[in-house]
């Protein structure tokens, strides 16, 4: 029970940090203000950061799936 519901924060937690990321328009940077950067300077400090946690979320969510896997194959 614990596992399906870390699925659906993760899932959830997922789906947010995915749609905070810079499209071809604006993104996490454009809300605090860094829209009006060069982009020859790379991406911003919010936008790797963010990168970095959806990286980790990604990985827990992943994991999860595994776990719930082994989980229904070995109690069945």
């Amino acid at each position: 029970m614990g596992f399906s519901i870390a699925l659906v924060v993760f899932s959830l937690l997922m789906m947010l940090l995915v749609l905070m990321h810079k499209g071809k328009g604006g993104g996490l940077s454009d809300m605090f203000g860094g829209g009006m950067q060069s982009s020859v300077g790379g991406s911003s400090v919010a936008e790797r950061n963010l990168d970095r946690i959806t990286v980790v979320v990604g990985l827990a969510w992943f994991a999860t799936i595994v776990v719930l896997g082994l989980l229904l194959k070995f109690n069945s």
